[in-house]
């Protein structure tokens, strides 16, 4: 298989477009049907034409997920644990760090009410390193969570960095971990009561098809296709829909139907959709071109991500009554993607540069550059 089509692949433009579309997914899911608190009222009686759609966008999340497994396992072919670490730091903690700063000033010093975690601030402190859950601390902001699931996928695949990334290895690594997140999953209450709860944190059944789904996608790219990397798609995509099913319903049940208008089927809808989509990008069916707003809005995703909620808790209340809600919608939105951006080009960037190692003139490009712009939210 090695041999078939190992060369490198260059940088996939079509992943920074489904980024941000992931992005404005959750973004859509939060601002029209979540935020209850910071509207005053459930969102999507406020926008009943749009709810329906919008509570899908809770799905946007695993999209990340399935590109998180297909871009972590390029960053990870050929490169060191040390580098690898480090490539992960760097991508990661600016621009958390930037949002939990201003998450402190909206919460400490603007004592906004919306979606206040109600944190001290030895908590806020423990939240810095992102492994809060690790020790039981809330998250600072309610988006943090999917972070944490990065930062076990990244554990997880540091074993394979540490055995040496080959074709072979990374089916045993997924097929492995595949056997073990089934019947965790729909054995889940079972495990909790013999007290092997952290059987559950280090397979992360919820998420795990996700990352398999990803990463066998990847070796269908870059090496062409073959039964076993589909056969661990297939049986990723099984785990995904049930666990997506799982947890939107675990969502509706706490909000109701009417605050949470999102039905099963539209819930397998988006799943297969997802992989359906992702597909074609590893097949190279969608293929397109880089261009400098591509790489912008591959790059704007993250801060997006980060700080919609920010952006929604100062500005929706003060507007709400005071113009009508869609136009309210319409601000927000603009200025979270306007903040974005600017976190993107005047902070995040230029602290990327900072930390990233100098190449000299000798020394061989790392590939994969893709991966180092598009494996988080």
């Amino acid at each position: 298989m090695s041999a078939r089509r190992s060369q490198t692949p260059g940088r996939l433009a079509e992943l920074d477009l489904l980024r941000f579309i992931a992005a404005m997914a959750v973004l859509a899911f939060h601002f029209f049907v979540a935020f209850a608190s910071v509207w005053g009222e459930r969102p999507a009686t406020l926008f009943p034409w749009l709810a329906p759609v919008a509570g899908l966008g809770i799905l946007g999340v695993e999209l990340f997920f399935v590109i998180s497994g297909f871009v972590i396992l390029m960053t990870v072919w050929g490169r060191g644990l040390g580098a690898f670490a480090w490539s992960r730091f760097v991508r990661l903690y600016p621009a958390y760090w930037l949002s939990l700063a201003a998450v402190v000033v909206v919460y400490g010093v603007l004592a906004a009410k919306p979606l206040d975690p109600k944190l001290s601030a030895g908590e806020y402190a423990v939240n810095a390193t992102m492994f809060q859950r690790l020790f039981d601390v809330g998250d600072a902001s309610g988006v943090y969570w999917s972070l944490w699931a990065e930062l076990r996928f990244y554990l997880l695949i540091s074993i394979l960095v540490i055995v040496g990334v080959t074709y072979g290895r990374v089916l045993a690594f997924m097929a492995v971990w595949l056997a073990a997140a089934v019947p965790v999953h729909f054995l889940g209450d079972q495990v909790a009561l013999l007290g092997h709860e952290i059987v559950t944190e280090i397979v992360m059944p919820r998420y795990a098809g996700y990352f398999i789904a990803g990463m066998a996608l990847y070796l269908i790219h870059r090496f062409g296709s073959a039964w076993p990397p589909w056969l661990l798609f297939a049986g990723s995509w099984v785990l995904s829909v049930d666990s997506a099913l799982v947890r939107v319903a675990s969502r509706v049940k706490l909000a109701g139907a009417k605050a949470m208008p999102v039905t099963e089927f539209g819930v397998v809808f988006t799943i297969t959709l997802i992989f359906a989509v992702m597909a074609m990008v590893a097949l190279g069916y969608l293929r397109m071109p880089s261009s400098p707003v591509l790489t912008a809005l591959g790059g704007t995703t993250y801060p997006l991500y980060l700080f919609h909620s920010v952006v929604a808790v100062v500005l929706i209340p003060p507007l709400v009554g005071a113009m009508p809600a869609w136009i309210v919608g319409v601000i927000a939105t603009l200025v979270t993607l306007l903040l974005s951006y600017l976190v993107y080009s005047c902070a995040e960037r230029p602290l990327q540069r900072l930390l990233r190692p100098r190449r000299t003139p000798q020394s061989t490009p790392m590939p994969a550059v893709q991966a180092e712009k598009a494996s988080v939210p």
